[in-house]
């Protein structure tokens, strides 16, 4: 209960700014990149769909203290010289705080000053928490020619530092707006904590590396949460759907309720949902070899032992044998 009050007040907070500075900071800024040259401004709908199922994500999926679900999304809408975070980059201290505890004060901070110094930020949007691996949750936002790209953030939970989310998506084609972009989503590491596991202690990494993007080979380490050597690629963990909306006469702003839902989504989405991703049985180390046990004068019999360290699922490799014996001579024979 205190996360989900938590992540309220993180949304009540992101929408407070976006709400007082909407429009303030729509300066245009010199730039070598092409410009967006569509002459009125353009409202979309932003809906956000997990897809972080125990089916699609078997290995160590998080079921309690906290379950698997997703934190506040915060987006900026922007021009082409400003970047909310970037892959193979250091993370900024604002999204550090984000990933790794869904704080989102610092980074509204950063994007702010970024703002004022370099007037290259228009507006903030927020969308709440998903309490569920699989929800959605949808809010609308505004972009102009001069801003006319979005990017965002959405932390794992739970996680060390690990987060999806786009970096500069454009939402202009020369002179005229985008109807539909959709993007699948993929899991990030910001660099900041070296924990291998969804529920891995805080672990600080020094120094600090740049945002990677998790793969499933990639860490390359059996304790890796999303390590799925048999699999090319992983699922997607997310999806994002950006749609136009149609021109009206009245000014959209950010909803004062935004849309969730913590149901599946219906159509196409349940049957990518049913994805199966096969988990291999994963067993320890061989034990030392016991003592040899059998009569003076006749061959004995001495054993060694290892455990199962993650059951099979969605027909994956079955555990071998996990035991083991062999002839040898009784020790202590006189």
């Amino acid at each position: 209960m205190d996360s989900i009050l938590y992540s309220e007040a993180v949304y009540r907070f992101i929408l407070m700014v976006a709400t007082l500075g909407h429009g303030l900071l729509s300066m245009p800024v010199p730039t070598d990149v092409p410009m967006c040259t569509a002459s009125e401004t353009a409202h979309y709908n932003l809906t956000f769909t997990g897809k972080w199922s125990q089916s699609a994500f078997p290995k160590q999926y998080p079921v309690y203290r906290p379950p698997a679900q997703w934190s506040t999304l915060v987006g900026v809408t922007h021009s082409s010289d400003y970047h909310m975070w970037q892959h193979n980059d250091f993370a900024s201290n604002g999204v550090r705080e984000f990933s790794e505890k869904g704080e989102a004060w610092t980074l509204m901070k950063e994007v702010d000053e970024a703002g004022e110094r370099i007037q290259s930020v228009y507006g903030i949007l927020s969308a709440p928490a998903v309490q569920g691996g699989t929800g959605q949750m949808s809010t609308a936002f505004e972009v102009v020619a001069r801003h006319s790209y979005l990017s965002f953030i959405v932390r794992i939970v739970p996680s060390p530092d690990w987060f999806v989310g786009a970096d500069s998506i454009s939402l202009c084609d020369g002179d005229h707006w985008k109807d539909n972009v959709s993007l699948e989503l993929y899991p990030y590491d910001a660099g900041t904590d070296s924990g291998f596991t969804f529920s891995s202690p805080n672990f600080e990494t020094i120094p600090q590396d740049k945002i990677t993007e998790i793969t499933s080979s990639f860490p390359r380490h059996p304790a890796n949460s999303f390590y799925y050597p048999r699999l090319r690629h992983l699922p997607p963990m997310a999806k994002i759907t950006l749609t136009k909306m149609k021109k009206t006469n009245q000014i959209i702003s950010l909803p004062v309720e935004p849309t969730q839902s913590n149901q599946l989504p219906t159509g196409n989405e349940i049957e990518e949902k049913l994805i199966n991703t096969p988990l291999d049985c994963e067993v320890s180390v061989w034990s030392p070899w016991g003592l040899c046990k059998g009569k003076c004068g006749e061959s004995g019999v001495r054993h060694r032992t290892r455990y199962i360290l993650m059951h099979p699922a969605n027909n994956g490799a079955a555990c071998p044998l996990l035991e083991e014996e062999r002839k040898c001579s009784p020790d202590n024979c006189l």
